[in-house]
């Protein structure tokens, strides 16, 4: 650390907006133009400051990432999943990822006996469908979108991005041989869906980055040639293409935050017209799986947290639909799978991810849910959608804060549950094995100023007690309807160990309590969010969990954004804050109809350019707007240059202007690092995402805990 080097100082070039009778004078809008020489120096001159700033962390740093690396079985396989492909051949699907390598190999082998088979067993018998670090070599950014494999099982398509702006080329690749066709298509987004075994489906997106038109390219054929399919004018709304269970039917997908539309179109058809399953009525949501003769529907037609109906495949409108699972107090049902005897419904209940079961009757009969209980009140369970129509069994993914990612398997008939795999943590060097038993998770409950009771899980070693000592580290969401999971991490093992203690704050805007919990931290609720989580942090120095000067916060992209509020609202509250890809000038964003995605966010934040009260709600919280002349906390902003999401714009012009205005503290400095190769989710491979993780923990530990360091 040098210090004679000094902050960079990013220039002032005043801009004027106005709007509402409100005029906000913009100095570092100039910020904004990736390809202007000046900005990208001064990224660079962030990035050198904030290496510069924290050069004394390497030691650190490099002992989170042997401790990531020491922990993790870096030679590991999936648990194989079957699929039974047209003529008849069924084969096993798996990944394999190598010590040393970043990326997964995606493997398959024929099935012999239809049981699950130990690959690393089968020998010369295994077929390679795609080595990501094959594919990955030679560019400094590597993110795979699409693999699929046709229903004959001959074909792969499969798509890269190489930039991190989650802009994909399409191939096809012939298994046989391993020739690769293509690109097929540049440009495309994430998803590519096979439509019988000549065509291919994807989608396009308009100057906005809004997936809005599906395409059908027939193999063979020039790539100019290819048919757009749909078309989606309403910029609120995202269009994507999928494909049933069966095989049978592609659904079309359009979706707002609000509302959706599903189209039908018979694979056995594939240059035929898309057809309406219910129309589009403003405001309500429907999910469409498709079972035979016979459509299962998720919607929210008559109660927000939805309800499940029957109708038949023919169906064009919602009066042809009839409820078989009516909404229930305390649950949020969120997605449906049909095999040919039984359901699987996946949703919350009173606050906790959950699994029903309902059997088929041989009339279009179907049980009441049965669901799938575990121990804890903390967990995380979701279920994987089979590909085979006579599944006896489906896999479950189940977590806690406790329990490494486990698979399960769920007997549909009996509701029981076998463990297929845990995810191994290797023995630590100087903590020794991992011990489930030497740590303690639990949920507390804060109060938030309206007295609304917001959940916090919260993960600590055996030997830290609440006595107002321990460091802590609080993370954070609360948009778009998302519940963070209470997850098993290996790198937080690295916070643990070292005395520190981790939460989740629950708070309003996210999925964690039903349907009702989002609308009320979304547009003009939106300040309950923020308010929430500081409730939170308040209620864990209340409780003994921490103290003010030990208390570090976190959120990413729309936690973010949280991060910036919160630090605006209590400064006092955090010894450190840091904002992953943060969305803090989210008041100009949403101003700018002509920004990627602006206008479907309005249905999230509300309208600012129509509705003044929104604007003025916006203003009262954007953190871009809102900081003050006094000590804040540390800071640490981290984002991508190539970030399509949320501009790496934002957070620059954020630190320039904390710089600028907050009262200086010694050791709380506030650093900006910039991935100048990196998307929203930042770098590629695993390796490099460990590096990265390591150094914003390091970071956290060195503000929180600095005898650590």
């Amino acid at each position: 650390m040098s210090p004679e080097m000094l902050p960079p100082t990013a220039e002032k070039h005043p801009v004027v907006r106005q709007f509402h009778g409100d005029e906000f004078v913009d100095d570092y809008e100039w910020l904004r133009d990736k390809d202007d020489p000046r900005v990208v120096a001064h990224l660079e001159a962030e990035n050198a400051f904030t290496e510069d700033r924290t050069a004394h962390l390497e030691t650190l740093r490099e002992a989170i990432f042997a401790d990531i690396s020491a922990r993790t079985q870096q030679t590991d396989l999936s648990v194989p999943a079957l699929d039974e492909h047209t003529g008849g051949d069924r084969w096993w699907y798996y990944s394999r990822t190598v010590e040393g390598s970043d990326y997964p190999i995606f493997c398959r082998v024929p099935d012999a006996d239809g049981r699950r088979p130990d690959p690393d067993s089968v020998g010369d018998r295994e077929q390679v469908l795609l080595d990501g670090n094959a594919e990955a070599a030679g560019h400094e950014f590597f993110s795979l979108g699409a693999l699929s494999v046709s229903p004959d099982g001959r074909l792969l398509a499969w798509s890269v991005d190489h930039a991190g702006d989650e802009r994909f080329s399409l191939f096809v690749r012939d298994l046989a041989t391993g020739e690769d066709f293509g690109p097929v298509q540049s440009g495309i987004v994430h998803g590519v869906t096979w439509g019988g075994d000549r065509h291919l489906f994807y989608s396009r997106c308009d100057e906005a980055w809004r997936p809005y038109q599906v395409w059908r390219h027939e193999l063979g054929t020039d790539p100019e040639a290819d048919v757009l399919v749909i078309t989606e004018p309403d910029e609120r709304f995202w269009l994507g293409v999928d494909v049933s269970r069966d095989r049978s039917q592609l659904l079309f997908v359009a979706g707002s935050k609000l509302t959706s539309e599903v189209w039908l179109l018979p694979t056995s058809d594939p240059t035929g017209t898309p057809r309406s399953v219910a129309g589009r009525t403003e405001g309500i949501e429907y999910s469409v799986e498709v079972a035979g003769e016979e459509l299962f529907i998720l919607h929210d037609a008559n109660d927000p947290d939805h309800e499940l109906a029957t109708a038949p495949l023919a169906s064009t409108s919602r009066e042809q639909w009839t409820t078989i699972v009516p909404a229930a107090p305390g649950v949020r049902l969120e997605s449906v799978d049909a095999y040919a005897h039984h359901l699987v419904l996946t949703g919350r209940r009173d606050g906790l991810a959950a699994v029903a079961v309902l059997e088929r009757g041989g009339d279009g009969s179907v049980s009441t849910p049965r669901w799938t209980s575990f121990d804890g009140e903390v967990h995380e369970v979701d279920a994987w959608s089979e590909h085979l129509w006579e599944a006896s069994t489906v896999r479950l993914s189940y977590t806690s804060l406790v329990t490494p990612a486990s698979v399960l398997d769920l007997d549909l008939a009996s509701g029981g549950t076998t463990v297929v795999k845990q995810t191994p943590v290797l023995d630590h060097p100087t903590h020794g094995a991992y011990r489930p038993e030497d740590y303690r998770q639990l949920r507390l409950w804060a109060t938030a100023e309206d007295g609304t009771k917001v959940p916090i899980s919260l993960v600590h070693h055996k030997d830290v007690a609440p006595d107002g000592k321990a460091p802590l580290l609080l993370y954070g969401y609360g948009s778009y309807e998302v519940s963070i999971p209470p997850a098993f991490v290996i790198s937080r093992l690295s916070l643990l160990d070292r005395g520190i203690v981790f939460a989740i704050a629950h708070v309003r805007g996210g999925g964690e309590l039903g349907r009702a919990w989002y609308d009320d931290g979304k547009q003009l609720a939106k300040p309950n969010t923020f308010g929430d989580f500081v409730a939170c942090a308040r209620h864990l120095v209340d409780q003994g969990w921490t103290s003010p000067d030990r208390l570090a916060a976190e959120g990413r992209s729309a936690g973010g954004l949280l991060m910036g509020a919160i630090t605006n609202l209590a400064p006092e509250l955090f010894r450190a804050v840091h904002a992953g890809v943060p969305f803090v000038d989210a008041l100009n964003t949403i101003l700018k109809p002509e920004l990627p995605l602006t206008v479907g966010e309005w249905e999230e934040w509300g309208n600012p350019i129509e509705d003044e009260q929104v604007y003025r709600c916006m203003k009262s919280y954007t953190p871009y707007e809102n900081i003050t002349s006094r000590p804040y906390p540390a800071i640490l902003a981290t984002t991508s240059l190539n970030d399509t999401r949320v501009f790496f714009t934002e957070p620059a012009k954020w630190v320039a202007k904390l710089r600028e205005t907050v009262e200086p503290t010694p050791g709380r400095e506030i650093l900006l690092r910039t991935e100048m190769v990196a998307g929203h989710a930042g770098v590629s491979g695993r390796y490099d995402s460990w590096r990265e993780r390591a150094f914003e923990l390091a970071w956290i530990i060195d503000q929180i805990v600095p005898e650590v360091g």
